[in-house]
């Protein structure tokens, strides 16, 4: 491949989910939804952690550090498949595809990081609950979510400046909704044999050990609530991290999902239809699953709207009496 070919190749085209003009309105209006929601579910999430000190604890530090991620995770992808459809293009530039890669694999990657610093936060308050406190002290938390963004940062830009290496060559049409490591790879006429191994590689050593790190951290939890005398404090214990489990379940289930049913079914279409589910469904859901059973968190959430509806009724009395 000459090297004048890689100046030609200025944008792609995202082909997005389906190409039938009557279920493009539907789409818009289904992923405006999920993305609204997504948004201001793990925003209240954050504002309720950040508002309330009985919920300045390493748990929900790490929890609102996981909605922020969300919201930037769903808003690499979802704000251009919108822009596309209202605009009836499907161009995105090669500037701007690399770019959205790049953010996409950081903030997905971090999902991950963040998911197993999690379980071990729980692995320590299960199984020393006396030594809580002295392991899981501010530093050491701040210290876990900066190695996670660093591992992060270094892990999608090397692939990101791989993929920059690439030549394309005619054929710049994307089966997805948003710039996709594998479908780009795939469309390169240039030698993609060592980016395959570093794409593999970073998945198994990040992805499997991340795994690795939660079913064991898992595995002593299960071993120290079933070693508990008391009832009460088995139901406690096992509330505390049912949340997490069914996060962690979800996303995994789902992204490993994904590559199943690209591997089995060879199709491109249906790779992107199950993409959806760990890209936008798995982050809206969030919210509501680490909610539903928590006490902390709904008190939180209305404590925090009430201080809201007070300060709004001040503002709007001053701007009578003025």
């Amino acid at each position: 491949m000459e090297p004048e070919n890689l100046t030609r190749i200025s944008e792609f085209l995202l082909l997005g989910l389906s190409e039938e003009p009557e279920l493009q309105p539907l789409l818009f209006g289904l992923f405006l939804s999920m993305y609204l929601i997504t948004v201001l579910g793990n925003l209240l999430m954050i504002l309720a952690v950040s508002s309330d000190p009985h919920l300045h604890t390493p748990m929900y530090f790490f929890l609102s550090n996981l909605s922020f991620v969300d919201i930037c995770f769903t808003s690499t992808t979802v704000p251009k498949m919108l822009v596309n459809i209202q605009t009836q293009s499907k161009v995105i530039t090669y500037k701007g595809c690399i770019t959205q890669l790049y953010v996409f694999l950081h903030f997905g990657t971090l999902d991950v990081c963040l998911l197993t610093v999690m379980a071990y936060d729980r692995f320590v308050a299960i199984c020393h609950p006396l030594h809580y406190t002295v392991i899981m002290h501010p530093r050491l938390c701040g210290l876990l979510v900066l190695v996670s963004w660093t591992i992060c940062v270094l892990i999608s830009l090397l692939q990101s400046l791989m993929v920059l290496r690439l030549s394309f060559c005619t054929a710049l049409e994307i089966p997805h909704f948003f710039c996709e490591l594998n479908q780009m790879i795939q469309l390169a006429c240039s030698d993609t044999f060592v980016i395959y191994m570093v794409m593999y590689f970073s998945t198994v050593l990040l992805g499997g050990g991340s795994l690795a790190g939660i079913l064991y951290s898992y595995s002593k939890i299960v071993s120290s609530i079933c070693a508990m005398s008391s009832t009460q404090g088995k139901y406690k214990a096992f509330s505390t991290c049912a949340s997490h489990l069914s996060v962690v379940s979800l996303f995994y289930c789902t992204g490993l999902g994904v590559y199943l049913s690209s591997a089995v079914t060879h199709s491109s279409w249906s790779s992107a239809t199950a993409s959806v589910m760990y890209t936008v469904v798995t982050p809206m859901l969030n919210p509501f699953i680490y909610s539903l059973r928590n006490k902390d968190i709904k008190g939180a959430v209305k404590r925090f709207f009430g201080a809201a509806g007070i300060m709004w009724t001040v503002i709007l009395r001053m701007k009578t009496c003025t």
